[in-house]
């Protein structure tokens, strides 16, 4: 295996910074912190190419009522069979991106950076219009996602936020890989891949997920490809609006892109971006520690639908321990 760069980056536990920033002050806890659910204040729209469909997407965020969670609505298609609920039961495919499908056999793909950017910034409860089978891809990382939600702002509703407490170790493995979550007093992301092009290689990073280190550490990390599978794919029908513009893509053990990465290992840095999208989709924040190695959109859901299965591995709780309850206080 060639040898690559291994990066670990820590964050701290500082809910004051994200809860300014967005606004939150007093109304309660920042991001992956128990609290009061929250909604966007007000629509806010934005459009570009969709990377498999590879036309223009519009899509519009709206304000929903407390528990109504993450729902699509296709306007493409017949209002009674619009709707999708972004939830790991309705993951129907996991090819390159996490797709969501509701029983009339419509579907939404391409949903993790969305859905990554809507557990930053704290939105339990969003209407998620879009005339497409995917959201735009924008830049390819969660980045614009977050800074169009930030354009608009957050309020509290009446309701409690609870968070996916994690009591006992739950693994899942496909041959070498491997995705777990495991008992942690406060969330924490520990991602690693390896890859033989040394234009990766071997990479880690290991994070908290509170205070701004989302934003800061993984909001701008693209999703990324090898020249020669985006061809292959694009023969097939798919990656057809993938470009340089929305992917770092590697070709001959290099990366082409005229800019180069915006972090030294952004490709892990996108794995740990995808899996928080994709554990998003259990319905609220998780309290544990996920590990994964070389895990993708698969074995993410795979992970949470194991753990769905076992009662005894979980709680939805708002009760927290004192590291935990300190950061909350510290954001109100």
């Amino acid at each position: 295996m060639a040898d690559g760069l291994v990066m670990t980056t820590n964050s701290g536990f500082d809910g004051r910074s994200f809860a300014g920033s967005f606004g939150y002050g007093s109304g309660g806890g920042a991001a992956f912190l128990p609290g009061l659910q929250r909604t966007l204040r007000k629509p806010v729209q934005c459009s570009g190419i969709g990377l498999h469909c590879g036309h223009l997407v519009n899509l519009t965020l709206k304000p929903a009522p407390a528990d109504t969670g993450i729902r699509f609505c296709r306007t493409d298609l017949n209002p009674s069979q619009a709707w999708i609920n972004a939830t790991w039961d309705r993951v129907s495919d996991t090819t390159l991106c996490t797709t969501v499908s509701n029983r009339h056999g419509h579907s939404v793909a391409t949903i993790e950076h969305l859905a990554a950017a809507l557990a930053a910034t704290g939105i339990d409860n969003v209407v998620v219009e879009l005339d497409a089978p995917e959201p735009p891809a924008m830049d390819g990382s969660s980045e614009p996602f977050i800074d169009l939600i930030e354009s608009v702002g957050a309020v509290v509703q009446p309701a409690e936020r609870l968070m996916l407490r994690i009591l006992k170790p739950i693994c899942v493995e496909d041959g070498e890989k491997s995705a777990a979550l495991l008992p942690c007093e406060r969330p924490t992301m520990d991602v690693a891949i390896d890859f033989a092009s040394p234009a990766i290689g071997q990479q880690r990073i290991s994070l908290v997920l509170a205070g701004m280190a989302f934003r800061e550490e993984l909001a701008a990390a693209r999703t990324f490809g090898f020249a020669h599978e985006v061809a292959y794919m694009q023969s097939k029908g798919l990656a057809r609006g993938g470009s340089l513009d929305n992917a770092v893509v590697i070709q001959d053990d290099a990366v082409i892109n005229a800019g180069g990465l915006r972090f030294p290992d952004e490709f892990v840095r996108h794995k740990a971006l995808d899996a928080v999208g994709d554990l998003y989709l259990a319905g609220g924040p998780f309290l544990g520690r996920y590990v994964g190695n070389q895990a993708g959109h698969k074995l993410n859901n795979m992970l949470v639908r194991a753990v769905m299965a076992d009662a005894s591995a979980y709680e939805w709780t708002a009760t927290v321990g004192p590291a935990l309850q300190a950061t909350r206080v510290a954001a109100q």
